[in-house]
């Protein structure tokens, strides 16, 4: 089983801002080191971002809006010759992100536009970079896959101004983009939240939670998580701790995990681990099991098709929430090849619906 978990945590090395869909192929890709100027980027955007996201889902509420399930289709096949669209990520190691790259670009490919995929290696400041570069040289659509606009607010700014569409697949939505098609982040961190509280942990026991807070569809399950706690007074909050993503989530998961176990080595004295998302969720998985801790729980959200054996193998790993990124990555080129081709299409977020994930 050991031997196992280490060939999945080889085939996933980066944060999976979503990791990826149950029935998609793992891909292996090599996790590039983070410059140190990246590290503080991210750090001290951290509180901004999880601070600017929960205000987002206030106003929303008070409006009584919600995004829209939208209705997912195949690509359908426009012409959009001559059109150069650039798809921008800070993450292309990750497991997720580079499958929604790579749909992104056969499907706009096929439809006959010329595509470039730019990676900033998990440095928001080079994503800045990147979007000044394809401002200033015309690009016709920029689609921004699990980044957060917030991030890089005043490089968009010159977009919109430029008359250039911004599109977002598993990002966040900012005034002046066309639309971000993702899944309704909340509602999944909520659903997984009252599985793990009632169904796994019977409303009593003590969790830990593993998130990260620059990423906007990662801040909003962790707040659905922080918003039901209280509502559950038999359970007990350990601690919650940031994954260390230029590290590689599975291996920051472990680390955490394994000092954590260190702190708690009683038997019993831990009963479950809330994980935002797939990756650390393998890396907590991958800990319990070298220590022998079979009792601990684990949950994730994402439907990665690690995460899913691990669920399949009776492993610590006991849910996850799939996400639909195809259809995401659908909806968006979709609009992409509808606004290129002349023609008109509704903004804001999209949702693609997901769907829980357990052994049973």
């Amino acid at each position: 089983m050991k031997k196992m978990i280490a060939l999945l945590t080889a085939g996933a090395m980066a944060f999976s801002l979503a990791a990826c869909s149950s029935d998609a192929p793992a891909t292996t890709t090599a996790a590039a080191a983070a410059s140190a100027a990246a590290e503080t980027k991210a750090a001290g955007s951290a509180a901004g971002t999880a601070a600017e996201t929960k205000a987002a889902e206030s106003a929303a509420a008070a409006s009584g809006k919600e995004a829209p399930e939208a209705q997912v289709k195949e690509i359908a096949k426009v012409d959009i010759s001559g059109k150069n669209v650039s798809i921008l990520t800070p993450y292309l190691s990750s497991v997720t992100t580079k499958q929604m790259a790579d749909t992104l670009q056969a499907g706009l490919e096929g439809n006959g536009a010329k595509v470039d995929v730019v990676d900033s290696k998990n440095d928001f400041g080079q994503l800045a970079s990147d979007i000044e570069n394809v401002v200033t040289a015309k690009t016709d659509a920029i689609i921004l896959v699990s980044a957060d606009p917030n991030q890089v607010k005043n490089q968009l700014a010159d977009a919109f101004s430029a008359g250039i569409p911004v599109f977002g697949v598993d990002s966040g939505f900012i005034d002046g983009m066309q639309v971000n098609a993702t899944s309704d982040n909340y509602k999944m961190g909520e659903d997984m939240s009252k599985y793990l509280f009632e169904d796994l942990m019977g409303k009593k026991g003590t969790v830990i939670e593993l998130t990260y807070s620059p990423h906007p569809g990662v801040v909003k399950r962790s707040n659905a998580f922080d918003d039901l706690l209280p509502s559950y007074p038999d359970i007990k909050l350990i601690t919650k701790q940031e994954i260390d993503v230029p590290k590689g989530p599975i291996e920051s998961g472990r680390e955490i995990m394994e000092n954590l176990l260190t702190a708690n080595a009683e038997k019993d004295s831990i009963t479950a681990v809330f994980c935002a998302w797939d990756e650390p969720a393998i890396g907590a998985t991958q800990a319990l099991q070298d220590a022998g801790r079979d009792e601990v729980m684990v949950t994730g959200v994402d439907g990665n098709s690690q995460a899913v054996d691990l669920i399949k193998q009776g492993t610590n790993l006991k849910a996850t929430m799939s996400q639909n990124f195809d259809g995401m990555c659908n909806i968006v080129a979709n609009d992409v090849g509808t606004l290129l081709s002349g023609g008109t299409i509704e903004t804001g977020e999209k949702y693609a619906p997901g769907q829980m994930v357990t052994a049973k």
